[in-house]
């Protein structure tokens, strides 16, 4: 199925979270830190550690790795590159 990241179309498989769909698609960086703006990706993938907080469909702050793709879905991350 077809998402967009930041504007961007990329491919995702049903049943995949957008965090494994991101990675797959070579995003690492999914947000910056508050205090010292440095690059943070998913570390525990299963909800607990928020470090892969992204938008998802004009809601922010969703956890990546809790939440399943949907044919058009729209994220936003913020890698650094502008959302």
């Amino acid at each position: 199925m077809r998402i967009w990241v930041n504007g961007r179309p990329e491919t995702a498989y049903e049943g995949e979270t957008v965090f494994a769909a991101l990675i797959a698609s070579g995003y690492l960086t999914l947000r910056k830190s508050h205090r010292f703006k440095e690059g943070r990706g998913g570390l525990c993938g299963m909800g607990v550690c928020y470090e892969c907080l992204v938008t998802i469909n004009g809601s922010p702050g969703q956890r990546a790795c809790m939440v399943e793709v949907e044919e058009g879905m729209e994220i936003g991350i913020d890698d650094g590159k502008g959302l």
